[in-house]
């Protein structure tokens, strides 16, 4: 999976403001509102360190102006440094008054802060808070709740067994229907019985602290500020008995297998028991006793379990691995009737949420991969993306529909806007934004070694149209939308905005052309305080200009944000059916927000008109540079100086069709609870899905398969195209769009991507057009196929000759002239699955028995590569071989440095002329999997991993409800 994303960087003499704490006096607030609401948590823990965040809810009158104040339990906690809000302390008193720009708070309205502090012994939570003068959380009709266990701070042995148990206290009148528990933002369970209880069971040992956490419900549907409790698990000393995988299904008559092992030497010989110790009966295993010795401590032995013919599906049965001296394990077995689509999606669910299988931070972010060496798209495990958290969406609206619980998709949801939505402190000057200037021109260059770009003032740029409708919409200047990356450990040290030590943090990487591949590119901070890099940062690589200015700027991947409004759309809908809808309706509400900002992606990257093919053309004015389609990307930022005047947005020339979801569209369009609020989205929406449609229909190859895309600004600079260059209105046909290395429409992936959206579109529609293009690729794809019973080959690699006709929308024509070729096949365990979800969708409206053949066929086969942590397959990475390539002038391969230029990245790896990529990532050479790709680069054979990617095991896992869902009969 690639993706990258270039803008213009504004650049201007601003200064940076001190970020460190601020002790000031302040005016006299307005006076106290009559009811306040205080939620405090603590973001991120490490030893003596921390990071607490506030939010902040007026329940009462309006007020002009706020000043917070609280005791630290502990008088060994201390703020250093706070933002959106100007903190004081004196002793283990904390005031924190509004900073310039949030201190109006009208009746409902939230404002957030936040602050790094350390502590001494402990760091237990503040309990009582006050708003100008008045008391929070005290009075309020919102039920209440603790946590009386366990104790701040607690810490135990891995594998932990955590008992939680919490009180709950509805207001006068109500009363309490149930209490959540979760950890980290992740739920856990519910409780709707006094008392309130769960044992959190198999914890894994992490530096980090967990946050064990818990909300009450009332009667009314009304929850409680949340109770937020750290607590430590620590490694055992002993021996650890080890099992893989962690959970099994198993169908009646059957029976299924795991491996047991310790994880170092016992003492002496010492044995193993097995047994059943909850759940169903009809589940057992064998043999009962295993023996391990000094020898063969490290050799898996095999469980068999065996479940009755009389066993019931969806039962199970827990076992456990026990021994003197060792710290036990357990498995759990779950009951499925022999195949079934459900079963194993409830499987993978439990695989991807398992905290033991480390598909998710301690925050509750979902990473890219549960492994962390690993070079695509993102270039390193442990970034996340805005494709993950879309991902995420999908898999919890999945489960809501086979569960009927919606806390999860409502979770995932509010962490993604939490992480990877800038909040106002993030985007802190769009109220300087002209929407008559959106941004400096600066062209793009086909290679690397050409930037950086001068930024070029004299070249006419279009009006954005959508600025003041989304600020009327939504009462803010402000971007609803995700940035593409981030860095979730903060492996690279950027931290926030230049602090070197907040957790996931927002970064970027390609922004040189489309020749700049994943091994060539220089990570930056989306922040740039100059604290790292050279003395201007990171810009000068990027853009050329006389100054620059510190400023924070972000890049949104449309086909992210337009994947979480399809996985609401079907959240919505599954809810509604279950009579829950009023369960997500906020979620589904920020979902048609999210699609009102997304219309940014219509426009020509400086708001161009279409079939603009010199930089003199005409700037666009109103909405007559939209194409839309939904582009590469959008991107906007400013300068961190909230004094200074300026801010900039741009869209993306180029889209690509395997970036279009007509399905999105459709919803934003036609469905009244994903309406967006601004005037002219609807509109938009419904013009964008005529245009996509025809998009793919103009770029159907004679065998099947889609081509690229199409450009309003050749070579990224508005060149004129070559004569004979085929159009899409006035867009100029690009094989390749945006990027070339390796060529963006060569991975199989990205064409069941779209066309699976285009399927789900087409089986909620009937649209004609949609089934016509359908029509024609699932036949070539299933050619190239080959589905086995525990095997199966996919098209992996295409090749494309010819072109297609110029679009002509009265009589759109055949493409004789333009072809694909597969030229290599594989096992793409996410491709499958998005595959066999595109053909499930496809079958079950045209009711087509070779695509309902194959995807049951794709989703048999994929099972055969289960292993402990969800699916994985065998992959050879012969590219990392070019982690150690320098500048290649001859070639164009490896990192370019512009001659003169030096820095550091916050590690202190000097960033210069003749660096490679694993110069500057050197904290690869400590990760485990490093010692096999060292051997590869000094001669030995390529490297091979088992990756567990999250957007696959959730293409895969979808793939089996939407079947179970579908084809309920099999």
């Amino acid at each position: 999976m690639r993706r990258k994303a270039r803008r213009a960087l504004a650049a201007c003499g601003a200064t940076l403001l001190g970020t460190g704490l601020v002790i000031t006096a302040a005016p006299p607030p307005a006076l106290a509102a009559a009811g306040c609401t205080v939620v405090y948590k603590v973001a991120s823990q490490w030893s003596g360190g921390f990071t607490g965040d506030i939010a902040i809810t007026n329940t009462g009158d309006p007020v002009t102006s706020w000043r917070l104040e609280y005791d630290f339990p502990d008088a060994g906690q201390r703020v250093t440094q706070g933002w959106s809000g100007t903190y004081s302390q004196s002793g283990a008193h904390v005031t924190v008054n509004n900073a310039s720009w949030n201190g109006n708070l009208g009746t409902g309205a939230s404002v957030s802060t936040g602050f790094n502090g350390t502590f001494t012994s402990a760091n237990p939570v503040p309990t009582a808070f006050t708003l100008n003068g008045t008391t929070c959380n005290g009075t309020a009709a919102a039920p209440t709740v603790a946590l009386t266990s366990p104790a701040a701070n607690t810490r135990y042995t891995a594998p932990a067994s955590i008992p939680i148990t919490a009180t709950a206290t509805a207001a006068s009148g109500r009363t309490v229907s149930k209490v959540e528990f979760y950890h980290d933002g992740l739920l856990l369970s519910t409780d709707t019985t006094s008392p309130y209880s769960y044992t959190w069971s198999g914890v894994p040992a992490q530096t980090a602290a967990y946050h064990v956490q818990a909300i009450s419900y009332d009667s009314s549907g009304v929850k409680s500020t949340t109770a937020d409790v750290p607590v430590f698990v620590d490694a055992s000393a002993d021996p650890s008995v080890v099992v893989d995988p962690t959970s099994v299904t198993v169908s009646p008559g059957k029976t299924a297998t795991f491996k047991v092992s310790l994880s170092k030497a016992p003492s002496s010989s010492t044995s193993v028991s097995i047994a059943r110790t909850a759940g169903a009966t009809t589940v057992s295993a064998s043999p009962a006793t295993l023996t391990f010795t000094t020898a063969n401590w490290s050799t898996p032995q095999t469980v068999t379990l065996t479940a009755a013919e009389a066993a019931e599906a969806n039962t199970q049965a827990t076992f456990s691995a026990t021994g003197t001296g060792l710290t036990a394990a357990t498995v759990t077995a779950l009951v499925v009737a022999e195949g079934s689509a459900d079963g194993r999606f409830t499987q993978l669910y439990t695989d991807i949420k398992n905290p033991a299988n480390g598909y998710f931070s301690p925050e509750g972010v979902p990473y890219h991969s549960v492994e962390t060496l690993i070079d695509e798209a993102p270039d390193q495990g442990h970034e996340t993306t805005s494709e993950a958290f879309s991902y995420w969406l999908w898999l919890e609206a999945e489960h809501g529909q086979v569960t009927g619980e919606w806390t999860p998709f409502n979770t995932a949801w509010q962490t993604m806007e939490k992480y990877i939505i800038p909040s106002h402190a993030d985007q802190p000057t769009n109220d300087k934004y002209d929407p008559s200037k959106p941004a400096t021109y600066a062209a793009e260059h086909p290679l690397p070694s050409q930037y950086p770009s001068q930024l070029e003032s004299g070249v006419s740029v279009g009006t954005d149209p959508l600025a003041n409708e989304l600020k009327s919409a939504y009462g803010t200047p402000d971007i609803y939308g995700m940035h593409w990356l981030m860095d979730v450990d903060n492996t690279y040290g950027f931290g926030r905005c230049g602090d070197g030590t907040t957790r996931v943090a927002y970064i970027n990487t390609f922004q040189r052309g489309p020749q700049e591949s994943t091994f060539e590119t220089v990570p930056q901070p989306s922040c740039d305080t100059f604290k790292f890099g050279g003395p201007n940062g990171y810009l000068d690589l990027f853009t050329k200009d006389a100054s620059y200015a510190k400023q924070w700027k972000y890049t949104n991947a449309p086909d992210a944000d337009s994947r979480a409004v399809q996985a609401a759309y079907w959240a919505y809908t599954w809810a509604t059916q279950q009579g829950k809808a009023s369960q997500i309706s906020t979620s589904v509400a920020n979902a048609a927000k999210m699609g009102d900002y997304l219309r940014y992606s219509f426009y020509d990257k400086y708001f161009k008109n279409p079939g603009c093919t010199s930089t003199s053309c005409p700037a666009g004015s109103g909405k007559s540079s939209s194409n839309n389609l939904m582009s590469w990307y959008y991107a906007w930022g400013g300068a961190t100086d909230t004094q200074a005047g300026w801010a900039w947005r741009i869209g993306s020339s180029t889209s690509h069709f395997g970036y279009q979801n007509p399905m999105a569209a459709y919803v934003l369009s036609n469905v009244s609870a994903l309406t967006p609020k601004s005037a002219t989205a609807k509109a938009d929406w419904q013009a964008s899905l005529n245009r996509q449609l025809e998009f793919y229909q103009w770029l159907q190859s004679s065998e099947g398969g889609i081509a690229g895309g199409a450009t309003n600004s050749w070579n990224g600079a508005y060149q004129a195209p070559p004569s004979g260059t085929p159009t899409f209105y006035g867009l100029s046909y690009v094989e390749a769009p945006v990027y070339e290395d390796p060529p963006s429409n060569r991975w199989f992936g990205m064409q069941t991507w779209s066309l699976e959206r285009l399927a789900e579109y087409y089986y909620t529609t009937g649209d004609t057009k949609a089934k016509s293009v359908l029509d024609k690729w699932v036949p070539w794809a299933l050619d190239n196929s080959t589905i086995g019973t525990s095997t199966f080959s996919i098209p992996s690699d295409l090749a494309w000759t010819g072109k297609p006709n110029t679009w002509n929308p009265s009589s759109p024509s055949a493409n004789t002239g333009l072809h694909v070729e597969v030229t290599s096949k594989g096992q793409d365990l996410g491709v499958a699955g998005s595959f066999a979800k595109l053909l499930t969708y496809y079958a079950a409206k045209s009711g087509n028995t070779r695509a309902k053949t194959a995807a049951k066929g794709l989703l048999d086969a994929i099972w055969a590569y289960k292993d402990g942590k969800g699916v994985s397959v065998t992959e050879t990475r012969a590219d990392y071989n070019r982690m150690d390539d320098v500048y290649d002038a001859a070639t164009g391969q490896g990192i370019y440095i512009p001659p003169g230029w030096s820095g550091k990245m916050p590690n202190g790896d000097v960033i210069k002329p003749g660096v490679s990529f694993l110069d500057i990532r050197s904290f690869y050479k400590k990760d485990p999997d490093w010692p096999k790709v060292q051997a590869y680069l000094d001669g030995g054979p390529a490297p091979t991993f088992n990756y567990h990617r999250f957007w696959a095991q959730v293409d895969v896992a979808t793939g089996y409800a939407d079947y179970a869902r579908l084809f309920p009969n099999g």
